[in-house]
C-alpha cells in the first residue's frame, strides 16, 4: 500500500531523532527542590536502584513462530529479538513470546511462589505491579526504568457467594474483577507491558513514533493512558457509533489522536495493519503477542490468590480471542514450572452475535475456521467476526480439555442483571460468561461443587447506557425480566406509605422462598 500523500513531503522522516511532539499530557513528574527544613526521599524508581532489586540469574526470551502443534516448539530455526519490529514469521502466521525455560527451571516452584508472595502488595518498584511482580516470566530483560506502570493487576477474585448459590446452585463461584484496574479492564495487564517495551524501543533509537490500535474501546482506553503517562503519541482506530461513550471519552481524555471510521472493528483492524506496515506506528493490538505476557499474569494471580491450588474450571469472554490463550500460558508456564501440579479446564464464552470460535468449536474443530459477519451486540467489546488469535485459542482450549459456549442478548443481558442484583455491577462481557456457566450448568457438566472463576473483563460503569436501556424495558424485542425501574409516587406521606407497605410484602415473601432454597440446597 502506497504512502498517503500526506506524509510525503520532505521534512517528515521515519527517523525518530527528535520526536514529533504532538499535543500530549504534561510529564507525569515533576522536580521538587528541598527545602532546608526537610529531608528528600528518594522517589520508588531511585530506590529500587539503591537496592538492586532486579534478580541475580540472567533470563531471556524472544519471539518464535507460534506452532499450534508445540508451544515450546524448538524445531524451528527462526527467531527474533524482542527488540525488533516484528508482528508476523516469514510465514506469515502468529509470533508467540518464548521464554528460556531451561534459566527458570533452575529455581523449583516453591522458590518462584514464594518470590511473587514476597512482593505482593508492597510499593517496590515496579514489583508493586501485578504484572510486573512476575517480571522474570514477563520481560525478563528490560530495565526498570524503561517500565511504564500503573501497578495494574492484583485485582480482586470475589466469592459470588449470593449469586453461586441462589442462580446456580453453587458454592464455591469466583468472579475474577481485571475491570477493577486504571482503566477499567484486564487490557492494562497487556499494555504496560507493550508500551514499555516502546519506550525501550524509543530510547534505543528504533523508528517508533508513535504506537497505534484498532479498538472496540477498552484497548484504546488503555493504550491511550499508558502512552500518555510515558509521553509517547498514541494512535486510535475506532468504528464509528459502536462504542459507549464512557469508552470513547478515555481516549479522548488522555490525548489519543482518534480516528472514527465508518466500519467494524474488523475493518479498523485491517487498516491498522495497512497503516502500520507504512508508518513508524507500533501496532498494539493483540496480533502483538506482547500484550499476552501481561495478560497471563491474570492467571497466575488467581492461582496465587486460591494459595496455589488450582480451580477447576476458568470461564473467559472471547472475542479477538488472545485473552483465553492468554490464560492459557499463564496456567501452563505454573504447571510446567512446579508452581501447581495441574491447568484448570477453560471455557471460553462468546456472544451468538459474533460466535466465529463457537461455530468452530460446534464442528469438531474439523472444518477449516471461516469468519463470521459480526451483528451488534450488547458485548460490543467482543463484537468481532475474524478473531487475530484463532490458532491460539483453539490451541489453548485443545489442551486444556475446554469448551466453548454462547449467550444470546437476551440470555447475557439477564445475566448481567440478576448479577448485579446480587451486589456486583458488571460489564455486558462478564454477562456472556454467566450465561455460559449457567447453561453449563443445567447441562451438568460443571457441577455443583466445582470451583469455578468467572473473568470479569471490563467495569460495569463503561456501560451504563445498556443497563440503563435494560432496566428502563428500552430494548427491542428483549423481556428484560429482572428489570428494576425506579416507581413513581405522588409527593404526599399516604402514597409514599402505601408503596412501601407492598413493597416489603413482596420483599419479605422473596425473603422466606430464599430462605426455604437455600435450606434445601444445604441438606
Amino acid at each position: 500500500m502506497a504512502s498517503s500523500s500526506l506524509f510525503q513531503s520532505p521534512s517528515f522522516s521515519l527517523k525518530p531523532q527528535t520526536p514529533i511532539s504532538p499535543p500530549s499530557p504534561k510529564p507525569h513528574f515533576t522536580t521538587v527542590k528541598c527545602s532546608s527544613s526537610s529531608k528528600c526521599r528518594d522517589n520508588i524508581r531511585d530506590d529500587a536502584h539503591r537496592h538492586n532489586t532486579t534478580h541475580p540469574h540472567h533470563f531471556s526470551a524472544k519471539y518464535v513462530p507460534f506452532n499450534s502443534s508445540s508451544s515450546n516448539d524448538t524445531s524451528s530455526s527462526e527467531s527474533y529479538s524482542l527488540d525488533e519490529i516484528v508482528y508476523r514469521s516469514q510465514s506469515g502466521g502468529l509470533l508467540d513470546v518464548q521464554h528460556d525455560m531451561s534459566a527458570l527451571k533452575n529455581y523449583d516452584g516453591r522458590y518462584w511462589r514464594d518470590l511473587f508472595d514476597s512482593r505482593l502488595g508492597k510499593t517496590t518498584w515496579p514489583y508493586g505491579s501485578g504484572v510486573w511482580s512476575k517480571k522474570e516470566w514477563v520481560l525478563p530483560e528490560i530495565d526498570s526504568d524503561d517500565i511504564v506502570s500503573a501497578f495494574e493487576g492484583n485485582s480482586n477474585l470475589f466469592w459470588a457467594e449470593r449469586y453461586g448459590k441462589q442462580v446456580l446452585s453453587m458454592n464455591e463461584l469466583w468472579v475474577k474483577h481485571c475491570g477493577i484496574s486504571h482503566t477499567g479492564s484486564f487490557k492494562d495487564l497487556g499494555m504496560t507491558v507493550l508500551v514499555s517495551q516502546v519506550n525501550r524501543l524509543r530510547k534505543m533509537n528504533r523508528p517508533v513514533v508513535g504506537v497505534g490500535c484498532a479498538s472496540t474501546g477498552d484497548t484504546s482506553a488503555a493504550l491511550s493512558a499508558y502512552c500518555a503517562a510515558a509521553g509517547i503519541p498514541s494512535i486510535v482506530f475506532l468504528p464509528a457509533n459502536k462504542i459507549s461513550v464512557a469508552q470513547l471519552v478515555q481516549p479522548i481524555a488522555n490525548g489519543a489522536f482518534v480516528l472514527s471510521i465508518d466500519t467494524d472493528f474488523d475493518g479498523c483492524m485491517q487498516l491498522i495493519r495497512e497503516v502500520t506496515a507504512e508508518l513508524p506506528i507500533y501496532l498494539a493490538n493483540s496480533l502483538n503477542s506482547l500484550r499476552l505476557e501481561g495478560q497471563k499474569t491474570a492467571a497466575i494471580e488467581i492461582l496465587q490468590q486460591f494459595d496455589w491450588q488450582v480451580p477447576d474450571w476458568v470461564i473467559v469472554p472471547g472475542g479477538n480471542l488472545g485473552n483465553i490463550y492468554a490464560f492459557y500460558k499463564g496456567f501452563h508456564m505454573c504447571k510446567e514450572l512446579g508452581l501447581v501440579d495441574r491447568i484448570p479446564r477453560l471455557v471460553c464464552a462468546q456472544a451468538a452475535n459474533a460466535n466465529p470460535l463457537y461455530l468452530h468449536y460446534k464442528s469438531g474443530w474439523d472444518e477449516e475456521f471461516r469468519p463470521v459477519k459480526a451483528n451488534t451486540t450488547f458485548a460490543s467489546a467482543i463484537q468481532i467476526g475474524d478473531p487475530v488469535s484463532i490458532d491460539r485459542a483453539v490451541y489453548a482450549l485443545k489442551k486444556s480439555d475446554g469448551i466453548v459456549e454462547e449467550a444470546t442478548e437476551e440470555e447475557l443481558m439477564d445475566a448481567m442483571a440478576q448479577a448485579d442484583s446480587t451486589g456486583m455491577f458488571i460489564c455486558p462481557h462478564t454477562g456472556v460468561a454467566l450465561a455460559a456457566l449457567i447453561k453449563l450448568r443445567n447441562k451438568g457438566v460443571i457441577g455443583a461443587t466445582e470451583r469455578t472463576v468467572v473473568v470479569s473483563t471490563a467495569h460495569g460503569l463503561k456501560f451504563t447506557q445498556a443497563k440503563i436501556d435494560y432496566h428502563s424495558k428500552e430494548i427491542p424485542d428483549l423481556a428484560c425480566r429482572f428489570a428494576n425501574p425506579p416507581v413513581q409516587v405522588k409527593a404526599d406521606f399516604g402514597s409514599v406509605m402505601d408503596v412501601l407497605k407492598k413493597y416489603l410484602r413482596q420483599a419479605e415473601s422473596f425473603w422466606i422462598r430464599t430462605r426455604i432454597r437455600r435450606i434445601s440446597y444445604e441438606h
